[in-house]
Formats: structure tokens, sequence, C-alpha cells
């Protein structure tokens, strides 16, 4: 088998572990200031958020040096997981209108997605999440139609994750605990991403020379 013929399929996990690389390398550059203490010094996973990475200053005012790595990481992860979004429905073989909805919705997410360090952040997140939510529910389908059942539910988990994330946005005695939230929502999305892409390079047959 020509492992050649079928590395194109691994972009999605090669972006997702330039990403997590980027986001670790961010955190060890953030100067401080956190939604809890903003006079705290360095990056908190309990308490920063993704975004407080992006900004050029940190939340206790100093210019902050990890954002390049982090906008870097945003670009990848957002360029390779569009990738991700166009691949799936042409691996599962599923109608064309589904998978033009899953293409579109999926890049329309990951775009919007790019601005979260802008003025409008408020704004992309909710759009981004929108059209997520629209790419979601059609790789969903298509994962019951091809009987992946156990990636099927960890997308649900994952989907779950993802309204449970807006819904504390919106409360403010709960937002204390969105930082949390919004890693084990990274974590468990890149898991699923990446499982579903293994297994497309897994199993893609490939000519001999």
């Amino acid at each position: 088998m020509n492992i050649k013929n079928k590395i194109w399929l691994l972009i999605p996990t090669f972006g997702a572990f330039c990403f997590v690389v980027l986001y670790i390398v961010s955190t060890f550059l953030y100067p401080g200031g956190s939604q809890l203490n903003t006079k705290s010094e360095g990056f908190s996973w309990a308490n920063n958020y993704w975004c407080n990475l992006l900004y050029k200053n940190a939340v206790n005012g100093k210019k902050n040096p990890a954002r390049p790595f982090a906008l870097t990481g945003m670009i990848i992860l957002s360029s390779t997981i569009s990738y991700f979004w166009f691949l799936f429905p042409v691996q599962i073989k599923t109608t064309k209108y589904r998978r033009i909805i899953i293409q579109v919705s999926g890049s329309l997410s990951m775009i919007f997605a790019m601005f979260l360090y802008t003025e409008i952040h408020d704004e992309m997140i909710n759009t981004a999440g929108f059209f997520g939510a629209i790419a979601f529910i059609g790789t969903f389908i298509g994962l019951y139609q091809i009987k992946w059942y156990g990636l099927f539910i960890l997308g649900i988990i994952n989907l779950t994750l993802l309204l449970l994330n807006s819904f504390i946005y919106h409360f403010e005695n709960l937002i204390v605990y969105l930082p949390i939230i919004q890693k084990i929502s990274f974590a468990t999305f890149l898991i699923w991403i990446c499982s579903i892409d293994l297994i497309f390079f897994l199993t893609k047959k490939t000519s001999k020379h």
C-alpha cells in the first residue's frame, strides 16, 4: 500500500496537532491576568480563556507575546478543520445536498472563528456556533448512516458541550466555570475530528506501485 497516496487524509490531524503545540507554547508566553484575578501572573488553565491568548494585550494590561503563536494556531486549526468539513461528506459518499450543507456551513463556522480576537468577539462566537451546529448535525446524520455509532455518540457529546458553553456564557453567576468547560470542549472536539480522520486514513485503499 502506498501511504503517500493517502497522506492528505491526515491534514486535519496534523492541523490539530500543530494547534495543540502552539496553544501550549502560547500559555507559557502569556503575561497574566484572568477573569478571576486581573493581576495574576501567567496563564491559568482554570481561569483563562483561549481568546485571552489572541489579544494584543493580556488581561493584566501587559503586551501579549503569546499572540503571534496563538493566532498562527488559530489560522492552522480553522484552515485544516475547514478541510475536514470538505473531506468528510466526500469520504462517506453522502448526498449532494447534504455534502454542500456540511461543506459550506462547516467552512463558514471556521472563517468566523478566526475573528474571535476582534472587537466583535461575541458576535463571532454566536455566528461560528450557529454554522458549526449545522455542520455537526449533518455529520451526525452521516455517521449514523454509515453505522459509526461510537463516533456518532461522541459527536452528540461535542454538540452538548457546545450548547453548554453557549448557555454558561450568558449567565454571569456561572461564567467562572466556562474556561474549564471550554478546554474540555476543545479536547473532545479535536479527539472526535482526529478519530474520524484516522479511520479514513486507515481504511482508505491505495494503489500499489
